[in-house]
């Protein structure tokens, strides 16, 4: 790494949370070969009390935790924060994997995992975020009493404000951008987690369920996020 890529990538900060501590020991010695600062905890509490003190570029959390389950200290931290989280999970099922979603998760790596494929989707992350942050056109956009600040990645519906995670903020700003243009899933799935992203495009319709349940008045009659059947997704506002 040369010495201007690892300054860059220095100001990224990571929360490794596992009970395993060579797990955790194992992923904080490749991280931080990759110039990022790494801290750790070890169960549910100790994690969300990490989470409150400092804005992290991503969560690298486990499900299985003492005191506080990975899905109970998700929920919290969405109450907070849209950091990034990243679910990791010993069980295979498809379910599981999908309630990681349900509870603001952006993210899941089934245990046992590759280090590289670790490394590979958290850099994945940190180029969408950057690339994000630097090609927002407009720093607000208007959609009848909506109002989206792209800057402060905030949403307001009239005077209340609503709490996006990281990706429903992120379908929910490429969409408004673009209104009355269908996405479909996989559309969706590539534009705002990657073309590398290996996850099946049952994410978008949870993420795309959650963003009604937040913004619509009456999700089963969306007046914003709407669906094209058999075709995907578009905004009106």
């Amino acid at each position: 790494m040369t010495q201007e890529s690892r300054a860059g990538s220095m100001s990224k900060k990571i929360l490794v949370v596992d009970d395993e501590k060579l797990i955790v020991k194992g992923i904080r010695f490749s991280l931080e070969q990759e110039g990022m600062e790494v801290d750790c905890a070890y169960d549910g509490e100790e994690a969300l009390e990490c989470a409150r003190k400092c804005e992290y570029d991503l969560v690298l959390l486990d499900v299985m935790l003492p005191k506080l389950d990975g899905f109970e200290v998700c929920q919290q931290i969405r109450e907070f924060s849209d950091m990034p989280v990243v679910m990791l999970t010993a069980k295979s099922e498809d379910m599981d994997k999908i309630l990681g979603l349900e509870y603001g998760a952006d993210d899941y790596i089934t245990k046992p995992f590759n280090i590289l494929e670790v490394k590979a989707r958290i850099k994945a992350i940190m180029r969408r975020t950057s690339k994000r942050k630097e090609t927002t056109a407009s720093p607000m956009l208007i959609k009848g009493n909506m109002k989206i600040d792209c800057e402060s990645r905030r949403v307001f519906i009239g005077d209340r404000e609503i709490n996006l995670t990281a990706k429903e903020f992120d379908v929910l700003e490429l969409l408004a951008t673009n209104p009355n243009k269908v996405y479909s899933r996989e559309n969706l799935l590539n534009l705002v987690w990657g073309y590398d992203y290996p996850g099946d495009a049952r994410t978008v319709d949870v993420h795309i369920r959650r963003l009604r349940e937040k913004i619509e008045l009456n999700p089963s009659e969306p007046k914003y996020v709407h669906t094209k059947w058999g075709v995907g997704y578009y905004f009106q506002g």
